[in-house]
């Protein structure tokens, strides 16, 4: 994964627990970098690691961090960074995961070997979608479950989430049911 994301983890950390938490953190999952840069690649066990050791250190579960992270990323990270693109992504949330296709394309010209999952949308009312999620790196289910809780909120628009498959539970994809409230008109 691309610093940045490391990065996100650590500012996240200290910010709700702070620095002292995040040192031990770092210390507990034997990641020695001082400082991750945005745009160099660190291996995927490095974040893998950082989030089982604050799941320890700060007695969360992984999926809990992975959740609080999620919004995080969207509502600091990516709005802070990346705001431009958050803003062309659409108007409203269900636009917004419906483009999150190309979204994603914008995303991999700044960062060429970037290895983003992949988001489709179907059953798609004026409430609800079906979002389905291929990624090569397993367990983020509950990241993305955060990553749409913050754009709910990004948007204003309350949002429930119900991951209804699971990788390796007879999908090679997770499925979740993405619910919202019909914008007034």
């Amino acid at each position: 994964m691309y610093g940045m994301v490391n990065q996100a983890l650590e500012d996240m950390l200290i910010e709700r627990f702070g620095r002292p938490a995040w040192e031990k953190v770092k210390s507990e999952a034997g990641v020695r970098v001082e400082v991750f840069i945005s745009n160099n690649a660190y291996p995927d066990q490095t974040t893998y690691s950082l989030v089982d050791a604050a799941s320890r250190t700060l007695g969360m579960t992984a999926e809990e961090i992975l959740r609080g992270f999620g919004r995080y990323w969207i509502l600091k990270t990516a709005r802070d960074g990346y705001g431009e693109l958050l803003n062309m992504g659409g108007g409203n949330l269900p636009e917004f995961l419906q483009n999150l296709p190309t979204f994603h394309t914008r995303i991999s010209l700044i960062f060429p070997h970037l290895q983003p999952p992949r988001f489709i949308c179907q059953q798609i009312t004026e409430t609800s979608l079906r979002l389905h999620y291929y990624s090569d790196r397993p367990g983020l289910a509950p990241f993305v479950e955060g990553l749409l809780e913050g754009l709910g909120s990004m948007f204003k628009t309350p949002v429930r989430v119900l991951q209804e498959g699971f990788t390796g539970q007879g999908l090679d994809h997770d499925l979740f049911l993405v619910e919202w409230e019909r914008e007034p008109s």
